[in-house]
Parts: C-alpha cells; structure tokens; sequence
C-alpha cells in the first residue's frame, strides 16, 4: 500500500512540474535538478522548488490549485474557528500541515486549509479523529502559510514561563526531568529555541542579552525601539550564552574577546538567519543576535511605503543605464532594505547583478553575492576590483568607507556599470562634501551620480487605536503651518494588536536628489551646497522634513515620532516658548 502511494505522489510531482514547465513559471532544466534533489531528499517536488528558490510559494500554491483542482485560500484573509480548531489536535495538524477553519455541525462539513490535497494517509488519520460521518472540505494554501497559522492559532510550540519554571525548581508539572536525555533533559536548549521563536513572531529586528551584577536583562528591538522582555536570575546567563556560541559556530572557550557568528532555523515553516555577536563586558558576555527574516528582508518596491512622487523619482533614477545611486543614512535607517528591493525589482535572468555586502544578509536568487573577507585581503576596494573581470551589469557595493572603496566604485560607473552603493551621511545633498571628503575629484563626480536617496524609518501608528488630536501654537509651527491655523492629526493610544505600544510597523521618509546635467555642471564649477540647493528645489527636490511633516498630518505618525528621528529645530519657536507638543482636544 505504501509503495502504490509513494508511486502515485511521484507520479503526481512529475505532473506537477511538468504544468510549472508548461505555465513558463519553471525552466526544464530547473525541473530536471528539483527531481534530482528529490530522489536523494525524498522531499515532495512543490516544497524543494520552494527551497530552491526556483518558484514562490504563492506560483506552487496556483500550479496545485489547478493540477488537483482544489481551490486555493489566503490564510492571511481568513480567520479560523475556535470549534473546528478543537476538532483535530495540534500535533495532527503540524504532523500533516493541516489548519481546521470551519465546522458547520448541522451538515457535519469539515473546512480545511491544506498543503496537499492528495495526502490521503494524513487526510484519513484527520477522518478518523474527527469522526468518519463528518465530510472533509479541502482548500489549497502554502505550506510556510499554514505553519505560521498553526503557531498563530494552537498557540507557541514553546512556552518560555514554563520551560523558566522548569529551571529554577528543576521540575516539569511536578516531574523531574528524564535523567536518559528525554524530552525535558535539556532546558536550556529549548529556552534559547522560544526566545528565538518568539522574538521572530513579535516581529524583532534586534535580540539583545545583557548580563548585569545580579540577573540578565533581555530585549527585543521592535520598530526600531528596544524593549525588556525578560529578567531572569544571573545564573542562567552561562550556559545560555554557550548555547548561543555553540548554535553560531563560535569559540565557547573564548570569553575575552568579541566574536561574530551566524546560525539558521526553520520558524513557521521557513528559514530565518541569526546573526550573532558577543562582546565582553564587565559583568560577563554581552550577545545581540541580528535577526534577517528572508521574508520580510526583501520586500517588493511598490510595498515600501512611499510616497507616490518619491516612488515616481526612484523609478526615474533607475532609467538610467550607468551611474552611482547612493543610499544614504544612519545605522538602522533601512537603508539596505532598500537597496535590495531595488535589486529586486531590476534582477532578471537578462542582466548579470553582483553584490560586496559586509555581511550578506538575504540571499536572492540570480544575484552573485560576497561577503567582504579582511583575513584573505577581499575589502571592498578588492572586491570592485575582482567583480569587475566578472561581466557584471549591476554592482552594488555594501558602503563607501574610503578613498579606495571610492575609486572602484566610480571605476565601474565610468566604465558603462550601474553602481549601486550606500553612503553614512545626514542628508542628500550631504553625500556631496562626503565624497569630496574621501577624495573623489569633483570633475568624476559630475556625470557619474545618477542621485541620491536619503532616508530614516519612523513608526507607523496603529490605525486600530491611534486617537484624533489638535495641533496647539507651537506645534502648528513645527508642522508649517499658517499662523492661527490649525490641522488635525493623531497620537498613540496602545491596543492589543499593537502590543500595546501605540505603533505597529515601519515606514520610511525620504528625499531623492535626482542629479540632471545642470546639477552636474554646479557641482563641477564646485558650487557650494545653497547654489545646488536652490537648483534641487527648482527641480521638484522636498527635503526629508517636509516628507515627515506630510505623513504627520497624514495621520500616519505622530509629531513626537518625527521629532525622534528628523531634526525640526529651524521651525521652532522663539526661546522662552512652550514646547511643540500636539495634545487631546
């Protein structure tokens, strides 16, 4: 019986793939490799071109929708039924990727969302458990989609309040743990594992654990601000932080010096990456593990959040065919975010796309991607200098640091590339003086940049609790308006789907500076910057203020949320006047 069912789903996988062929989704020689990793893996063909990269889930999910006519669901638009979720158990549900939505107990229908349709064994085992007159009712949807679900609705596989108890008492539920190395043998191991599990969940871009004289504190960075999740008894931090290094491949015997590591695992169904760093401190070793999320790492240029002019400008900028695109701003200011969805949108299988990054942090599909390495001498002057005996079309360059870095870059661009590369400075027009700074000629700057993005993220308000306000005096000022006029705009409040916070994602303000020919004169005849500015204006230039202000009384930020981020003091008012404050009406 098995081996006619192990027939059967292969037969079903050749199908599968042949239709992916067919619909132009999938090349045969991409087919040819999938069904070679599959008989070494025995892993069914949808999840291995997934893996693969060679199809998105949401292409697999309509190939099976068509090729076992079963009609596919969005588990992001759908909400599950607490009764039906009683019906059929966790560990079945996970076990065959199967998420219970609806029961209609009067027709005795059973709805499910499921990643196979022809998974009869598992679809036999769900009958059985919820009873054989109860008819099951199939929808298709991706498996990563039904994982995150199954997490979402049953509850976390790992509870950290309860694998804490077992730490400090020793006990599980009034049970010593299995002395043979069973399920509850290692504690430690499976805290790091829900910490990690958790912080992707709550949407943390940063896991920071800090030990101090008597506990450790650990905090998630949320929309760029940090938080304190835990406290916990300083005697646990020690055999936390070898977990840590022995996860990332670092030295557990080293504790004297910084070290760097990176480890990957699968939560929801799909792989985050973690990097790593640990760095010595007084009361022992600090870590703060990076947290790169492929799926929301790379995220489609129309879905940044833009403002329409600026999306309309960036595309302008990437008309062109050679030149520099800078990126600017701080650390944290979502810069190579950017960057990679604009790689995104121009990568193809018709243009050759090299990468220098420091470290590479999403892998994309048809992009040759290099990690600058200083033990082998590859910096990133080097590497430009090595991509470029490569054929490349586009190069992008992690940042321009220094003079060397700063020649190739502008090597390449002379030479017919398009370049693209991020640069430290407060502003657009700041990227000027900068490059002048790190000895790049004005007569090779003009003509070679193409423009200038600057950039800072600021938290979005929740549109689910965020409460109307009234602008006063002083805020009308720092927002641009009119004397004695005022504008209605909103303040955090705090909810539950929010965490209580007041704010939930992020969002960027920006100013681009689109360099023209005439630009490129100015800055040749070494203008100084309020000349390159009145021209920049006259071309339509906004600086990033104006952007916030806009968002501001869009009702998509707060006064208080700019004012963190954008520096606003050349609308203040005069000394000796109340602070710019919007407050409740």
């Amino acid at each position: 019986m098995e081996d006619t069912l192990t027939q059967n789903a292969g037969r079903r996988d050749t199908r599968l793939g042949e239709l992916l062929v067919a619909q132009g989704v999938l090349s045969a020689d991409q087919l040819r490799i999938a069904l070679l990793e599959q008989e070494k893996s025995g892993t069914r063909i949808g999840r291995l071109l997934v893996d693969l990269g060679f199809v998105s889930e949401a292409a697999l999910k309509e190939a099976l929708s068509e090729n076992q006519g079963t009609a596919s669901i969005d588990l992001a638009q759908t909400v599950a039924d607490a009764a039906a979720l009683a019906r059929v158990p966790r560990h079945l549900a996970k076990r065959h990727r199967v998420l219970p939505l609806a029961h209609d107990a009067e027709r005795q229908v059973l709805t499910l969302a499921a990643a196979d349709a022809h998974d009869l064994a598992g679809l036999d085992r769900i009958r059985a458990q919820v009873g054989l007159e109860t008819r099951l009712e199939i929808f298709l949807a991706g498996e990563s989609e039904i994982d995150e679900a199954i997490d979402r609705y049953y509850g976390y596989e790992l509870s950290i309040d309860g694998i804490l108890k077992e730490l400090e008492t020793g006990a599980v539920d009034g049970r010593k743990p299995d002395a043979r190395g069973g399920e509850y043998s290692q504690p430690v191991v499976r805290l790091i594992d829900a910490l990690l599990t958790d912080a992707v969940k709550q949407e943390a871009s940063d896991i920071h654990f800090e030990p101090e004289k008597s506990f450790l504190r650990i905090r998630y960075r949320q929309d760029g601000i940090l938080r304190q999740i835990r406290a916990l008894h300083h005697a646990c931090w020690p055999a936390m932080a070898v977990r840590l290094k022995v996860m990332s491949g670092m030295n557990i015997a080293e504790t004297r010096a910084p070290q760097d590591g990176r480890v990957t695992l699968s939560i929801s169904g799909r792989p985050v990456d973690f990097r790593v760093a640990s760095q010595p401190t007084l009361y022992g070793e600090n870590i703060v593990l990076r947290v790169l999320d492929r799926q929301k790492g790379i995220v489609p240029l129309e879905k940044l959040g833009l403002a329409q002019a600026h999306l309309q400008a960036l595309e302008r900028m990437l008309l062109r065919p050679d030149g520099i695109v800078l990126v600017t701003g701080p650390t944290g200011s979502g810069k190579t975010t950017t960057l990679y969805s604009v790689l995104n949108r121009i990568n193809s299988e018709h243009i050759h796309i090299m990468t220098l990054e420091d470290p590479v942090e999403y892998p994309m599909p048809l992009v040759r991607q290099t990690s600058v390495n200083e033990a082998v001498k590859l910096d990133f002057a080097n590497g430009v200098r090595s991509m470029m005996r490569q054929d490349p079309d586009v190069i992008l360059v992690g940042e321009i640091r220094d003079a060397p870095t700063a020649e190739m870059a502008f090597r390449a661009a002379m030479t017919g590339h398009r370049v693209f590369a991020t640069l430290h400075t407060a502003s657009a027009l700041g990227a000027i003086p900068r490059l002048l700074d790190v000895g790049v000629t004005p007569e090779i700057l003009s003509g070679n940049v193409a423009g200038v993005i600057a950039q800072r993220l600021v938290r979005r308000l929740c549109p689910h609790c965020r409460i109307p306000a009234e602008t006063d005096v002083s805020a009308a000022r720092l927002l641009g308006l009119a004397e004695g006029e005022t504008a209605r705009v909103f303040r955090a409040k705090g909810c539950a789907a929010c965490r209580f916070l007041g704010y939930r994602g992020r969002f960027a303000i920006m100013e681009l500076l689109f360099v023209d020919r005439e630009l490129d004169d100015l800055i040749a005849d070494h203008a100084p910057r309020r000349e390159l500015l009145r021209h920049a204006r006259r071309q339509g230039f906004r600086a990033m203020a104006e952007d916030g202000v806009d968002r501001v009384l869009a009702g998509e930020t707060t006064l208080e949320e700019l004012l963190r981020v954008v520096d606003l003091s050349d609308r203040l008012p005069p000394a000796g006047t109340s602070c710019a404050t919007p407050t409740p009406p």
